[in-house]
């Protein structure tokens, strides 16, 4: 593990360099990260750039009142079957909102041209929520970088937040989250207390089509699917264990760098009222979450130099499960 502070320090560095170059070519990069208002800067640009295809919706609004925008990727047609894309709702996790801009450019850069992408879309639509947790992560940038939480706070009660990965209503309150206020996977004080969550799951269950859903967290290098909450394996355990077999091999394939897959609570720990199991339980039978880059060296601090590559792998993993979910519809 190198140490924090040097890290810190590298990482401002890094940003306040990009964000120079950027102001003179009126440019984003890609490969580097970025603020709350640059990202949803992008989102507005890169909406109104590729119009044809992609809009904004904002389907809520966080603790703190910030807007909570999801991108659509849509060929045309309503209420079609779709893909459910969520990165950032541990704000501590930038290579997670990076690798989702990357994503999201990739999906428009990729459509009429890549086969699956092309297939797809022609069929399905694609929602992308880049940044899950707004306050969290504006905290991150402003006051503490490995902030997980949301900003909640609640009459009488000392400590600010809710581990957003603890409140879905599947396993609620069971092992792996906590009910002190304090701790770091604090569940909140019912199911879906947080408009954060209370947002995507309002939206997804108005959709009622949504057929696939990832959910990108970092880090660890696993791609795993449902249960968290339990070590009963789900009913189509196998279908999801060879498709995720197959994912990580095609990530792989891009940079050479190893995953490991798996239930959650086998593979990583068990974790209760998490989204993916939610997802699963809501029928979403395709439902998946994503640990990026690295295994520890650098954690949650991971350098910008590795945005990039990061993206470009799990972009072939998540073009696996796409793939596998328009050719096996239910």
């Amino acid at each position: 593990m190198v140490l924090v502070p040097v890290l810190l320090d590298e990482e401002r560095e890094a940003m306040a360099k990009s964000r120079r170059l950027e102001r003179s070519t009126s440019s984003f990069s890609y490969s580097s990260y970025h603020t709350l208002e640059e990202i949803y800067t992008w989102i507005d640009n890169f909406v109104t750039e590729h119009s044809d295809i992609v809009s904004k919706l904002q389907i809520g609004h966080s603790f703190e009142n910030r807007s909570i925008l999801v991108l659509k990727f849509s060929t045309g047609g309503s209420r079609r079957p779709a893909i459910w894309i969520d990165s950032g709702i541990h704000s501590r996790e930038w290579i997670t909102h990076a690798t989702g801009i990357w994503i999201a450019r990739k999906i428009v850069s990729e459509y009429s041209k890549d086969r699956v992408v092309t297939d797809v879309l022609n069929t399905m639509d694609i929602f992308l929520e880049i940044v899950s947790n707004p306050d969290g992560f504006a905290y991150t940038h402003s006051m503490n970088r490995l902030w997980r939480k949301n900003k909640s706070s609640r009459p009488g009660i000392f400590c600010i937040g809710v581990d957003l990965n603890r409140n879905w209503k599947s396993g609620f309150g069971g092992n792996g989250s906590n009910n002190n206020p304090c701790s770091e996977t604090y569940h909140g004080p019912s199911p879906q207390s947080e408009p954060e969550v209370a947002a995507v799951v309002d939206f997804i269950m108005s959709h009622g089509n949504v057929k696939a859903l990832i959910s990108i967290h970092s880090y660890s290098q696993m791609l795993m699917y449902p249960y968290g909450h339990s070590l009963e394996p789900v009913s189509n355990q196998e279908e999801l264990y060879h498709l995720a077999k197959d994912a990580v091999q095609a990530l792989y394939e891009v940079h050479g760098i190893e995953y490991i897959y798996g239930s959650i609570s086998t593979t990583l720990y068990v974790a209760s009222g998490i989204t993916v199991d939610w997802a699963y339980d809501s029928g979403i039978k395709y439902s998946f979450s994503f640990e990026l880059r690295d295994t520890g060296r650098y954690g949650f601090l991971l350098p910008a130099a590795q945005i990039i590559p990061t993206a470009q792998e799990t972009w072939m993993a998540i073009r696996a499960i796409m793939a596998h979910t328009l050719h096996h519809p239910y």
